[in-house]
């Protein structure tokens, strides 16, 4: 009541011409409103939004200019009228020096500070050359009407992100780069009367992002900021990637529009008869905005958590040889694989082969629709304890076709060592002469070492919103858990504190207390106790069955909020916006989430119409940089060649062999030959087996136990070291009631 109250005293004062939207329409009513007391009211208060959010009103906003980069910087404002947190509810945007002619300073219209003559961050209004042209290093052409907008997603492990200034990373492929901040989980803020209380609950990391695509959208049509309001693409890694994953998936659905509102959100506003409009009105002109996508750049998303358990466990379980540590573990793990075959075979999948360019049934072709079901023979299939079926041969024929990728690109690695089969290093003369297929089998026998640097290292640059740094060019945005080079095993053994009070100066941290090895409980590793949180089997149950009863119940808006962040509920749905296009890239050696859930993201936006891709990058960590010749803006650069009428048609760069052999004196290479069949280096093959095993064997981080599976490092409220983390999962709760005869027995003790 307080915020509306204000803006209709403040609307009051304010300039009404152009920016009333009366009788705005939407898809939802198409009737002119009314002249009521309360249509008034909610104009008023459109109007005030409008004009806040302005940027031509506002007298505070700087620009910085980087002439390294020859790129203009705009500083943090406000991307909503009403923020609960100023530092967390900012955007800010990089716009590359060509499409900028200078910063009016005096209101006439005409730059009065140009690059050439700036010495300090001023204030004023952007003029913008539209005529301008920026051709990138894939050769596509963009103006300052054109340009994609990259959307920066922060929510490392779905917590808050303190506003950050966008880098300028994309400036000189054309792009405008985009950085917000966000509200997350264990957020506290003040009330009136100086009361600290909890927010920050799911869906506030979306909501604030989509605001922020709704300002940066409204203010792109003012005039205010260059950019198209059709190109706009999420990225980000890990909790960032599964925000930009449900930025894509829920676009402008109106589930998320109350907290839209509430937030003072630009072009999101209810009408008197309860339906929404999401529209502006510019100069007596209606534009409808959207807080969706057209395109997604997803690293490791951790996403969807509603079958995070189930998929996880189900992974794991097809490893026969896989030590859970207790029985309890092992025993919940065989429990959920069951709950995860009924769940995938009620979903009525299927794919087609061409869709994904995988010969699933293996016939030869890839011209069949596969019906994607799990069954369960003991005996068929006993070396993946019983598990087989057309939807884990869709699995398998993924990894396969994601090491033939690998090895058919090698001739893009830089500074690798290759050695021979005595171990000895290839000369320089050896490896000029080195065939595609020859790195292919060295890779396999493991005689190689990568090198530490180039294109090759794993995630860099954290300096962007919430960890999620605009890395250099062909890597990826850093992630929220224990960074790992795309090489090699997670080394990095620090930590750092999310506490209530660090979480801000913490969110671009990479690890975090709750969730990980290093935690102290049995989320760690390796692990032989069920649960130090819990005496008894009772007691923990109680604890699951009232903290589910609570999320049931509903929030403030009745909306379930575990419901509201699976993107498989928006996906394809009638009141969603869907994404033309989505990459989801995930390291094929990470623990943080199975590579099922990537897989089930993909199988729905298929279905859906969405041009749907997922890699997982063999010997590829959390978070994996872009390796290998593939980086974001050749990605983006391809989906506008395709997606856009007159874009130039972009190819990947031919790679510049290695011709000198580098330093290492030994090979690190992991020798996988015992278990690939590649008597035909075009054609690699393994079985299901290999491919779990590789899977537990190489992603160690996280094990399925019970506080794990769980899955508390991406939980909606924190725990700590002597409480859980807020249990959410419905999914679990159901066989830990249903089977409590057996692993109530098998619950801490010590087997």
């Amino acid at each position: 009541m307080k915020k509306r109250i204000v803006s209709l005293l403040m609307a009051a004062t304010l300039s009404f011409s152009g920016l009333v939207a009366c009788g705005a329409e939407n898809s939802s009513s198409t009737e002119t409103a009314t002249t009521t007391e309360e249509t008034t009211e909610v104009s008023e208060e459109q109007a005030y939004i409008e004009e806040t959010l302005n940027l031509a009103n506002n007298s505070e906003v700087t620009w910085t200019y980087d002439s390294e980069a020859d790129a203009w910087i705009m500083s943090i404002v406000s991307a909503v009228a009403y923020p609960e947190i100023e530092d967390e509810q900012g955007v800010s945007v990089c716009i590359p020096g060509a499409y900028i002619k200078g910063i009016d300073t005096d209101g006439d219209g005409a730059e009065d500070i140009t690059a050439e003559s700036y010495t300090d961050a001023v204030n004023g209004s952007l003029v913008i050359d539209y005529e301008a042209e920026i051709v990138s290093s894939n050769g596509q052409v963009y103006t300052a009407a054109t340009a994609p907008v990259i959307v920066n997603t922060g929510a490392a492990g779905y917590s808050s992100s303190t506003n950050t200034e966008a880098a300028t990373t994309y400036a000189s492929e054309g792009y405008i780069n985009m950085s917000c901040g966000n509200r997350g989980k264990n957020d506290t803020a003040t009330d009136e009367d100086g009361n600290e209380y909890y927010t920050g609950d799911a869906p506030s990391c979306l909501v604030d992002q989509k605001n922020a695509i709704r300002f940066v959208k409204y203010n792109i049509l003012l005039g205010n900021l260059p950019g198209s309001t059709e190109y706009f693409v999420s990225t980000g890694g890990s909790g960032g990637g599964a925000h930009a994953t449900m930025v894509a998936a829920t676009g402008n659905n109106s589930d998320f529009y109350d907290y839209e509102i509430e937030a003072g959100a630009v072009g999101v506003y209810q009408n008197e008869d309860g339906t929404y409009s999401t529209s502006v009105t510019i100069d007596g002109e209606t534009y409808e905005i959207s807080d969706g996508v057209w395109g997604c750049m997803a690293y490791s998303a951790i996403t969807s958590l509603y079958e995070a358990d189930m998929a996880m466990a189900f992974e794991y379980y097809m490893d026969t040889d896989y030590d859970f540590g207790t029985e309890f573990k092992e025993q919940l793990a065989e429990y959920l694989s069951e709950e995860y075959m009924e769940y995938i075979n009620e979903q009525n999948l299927s794919v087609n082969e061409a869709d994904v360019n995988l010969d699933i049934n293996s016939d030869g072709d890839t011209e069949d629709t596969i019906t994607l079901t799990i069954e369960y023979d003991e005996e068929k299939y006993a070396d993946t304890n019983g598990y087989g079926g057309t939807y884990v041969d869709f699995y398998l024929a993924e990894f396969i076709s994601n090491l033939q990728w690998y090895i058919d690109n090698l001739d893009y690695a830089e500074d690798w060592t290759w050695f021979d089969e005595d171990g000895n290093a290839l000369s320089d003369e050896e490896v000029a002469a080195m065939t595609t297929e020859d790195k292919a089998t060295a890779f396999i026998e493991g005689r190689y070492a990568k090198s530490s640097s180039g294109s090759d290292m794993g995630p860099g640059g954290m300096g962007g919103p919430g960890g999620m740094g605009q890395a250099p060019d062909g890597a990826a945005p850093a992630g929220d858990m224990n960074l790992t080079d795309s090489n090699e095993a997670a080394t990095d053994d620090s930590e750092r504190s999310f506490d209530n009070s660090a979480v801000a100066e913490n969110s671009a941290g990479d690890t975090m207390d709750v969730g990980t090895p290093d935690a102290g409980t049995s989320q760690a590793a390796g692990s032989t106790t069920d649960s130090e949180n819990y005496s008894t089997y009772e007691e923990m149950l109680e604890a699951y069955e009232a903290d589910i009863a609570e999320i049931q119940a509903g929030d403030e808006y009745g909306n379930n909020i575990v419901d509201l962040y699976n993107p498989l509920n928006y996906i394809g749905a009638e009141d969603t916006d869907d994404a033309t296009w989505v990459r989801i890239l995930c390291g094929a050696s990470e623990g943080d989430i199975s590579m099922f859930n990537s897989l089930n993201l993909q199988i729905a936006m298929l279905s859906a119409g969405i041009d749907a891709t997922i890699d997982w990058q063999w010997d590829g960590g959390h978070v994996p940089s872009e390796i290998l010749g593939d980086s974001l803006s050749l990605y983006v650069d391809e989906m506008y060649a395709k997606y856009v009428d007159g874009a130039n048609e972009v190819t990947k760069a031919e790679a510049n062999k290695q011709t000198t052999n580098g330093d290492a004196t030994e090979a690190t290479g992991t020798d996988i030959s015992s278990w690939v069949d590649y008597s035909d280096i075009t054609s690699v093959s393994f079985s299901l087996a290999d491919a779990v095993s590789y899977r537990t064997d190489g992603a160690s981080k996280t094990v399925p136990g019970f506080d794990v599976i769980d899955y508390g490092q991406e939980d909606y409220v924190f725990g700590d070291s002597d409480s859980d983390a807020r249990h959410w999962s419905e999914k679990l709760l159901e066989v830990l009631r249903e089977h409590a005869d057996v692993l109530s027995e098998l619950f801490n003790s010590g087997n």
